[in-house]
């Protein structure tokens, strides 16, 4: 009996689990999004095809205007990286005040990675083995956005963050689920003071 629970269990462990369970209408595509900042535009491709939880719960955010006038509330500097940290700081005590209602969407998700052989994304499943990074299919490169984590196999509904170069060591253990296509240099010149006027999808 016990195995056939456990069986059952990891069964329904998939994309449209979350989905449901989340509440989400699961984007199974890529979408392109226009952030507008106080240092002008930039582009974005969202993974939905690898990613679709992560970037699912992404635009609902912005269908709920989660990030309208939200500031880059982290910068981390170093020699060669840039970490730009935007979404809800998560010091806002009137978002989480807001969504102590039962009926919001969870303030974490799971953590969710692609490997190229699998059709399927894997869940709060974190690479500890450097050889499986040669196999996933989003790794941190000059633009990349990921969801900042929650904890080690979650991540956040809300924050996230952007990077300026590759970071192979960061590599599987973030959801790293869009890129900056247009409008790089934009990201660049993004400081503490300045902020998120809308984020818009466009296609």
């Amino acid at each position: 009996m016990f195995l056939f629970q456990a069986c059952s269990y990891k069964n329904k462990i998939d994309t449209n689990y979350y989905c449901q369970k989340l509440g989400f209408s699961c984007i199974q595509s890529n979408k392109i999004v226009n952030f507008k900042t106080t240092k002008g535009d930039f582009e974005v491709e969202l993974f939905g095809k690898d990613n679709p939880v992560t970037v699912s719960n992404f635009l609902e955010n912005i269908d709920n205007d989660i990030y309208l006038n939200q500031k880059f509330y982290k910068i981390i500097n170093f020699s060669q990286i840039r970490f730009i940290h935007g979404g809800v700081n998560p010091k806002n005590k009137n978002y989480f005040e807001r969504n102590q209602n039962p009926n919001k969407t969870s303030l974490s998700i799971p953590l969710e990675i692609k490997f190229k052989e699998e059709s399927n994304p894997r869940y709060n499943y974190q690479i500890k083995n450097p050889n499986e990074t040669e196999n996933l299919v989003n790794t941190f490169d000059n633009g990349s956005i990921a969801m900042v984590k929650s904890s080690n196999n979650k991540s956040s509904s809300t924050e996230f963050f952007f990077v300026t170069t590759n970071i192979p060591e960061l590599d599987g253990r973030y959801s790293i689920f869009g890129k900056i296509i247009k409008g790089l240099d934009v990201l660049k010149k993004i400081n503490k003071e300045d902020y998120i006027k809308a984020v818009k999808i466009i296609n």
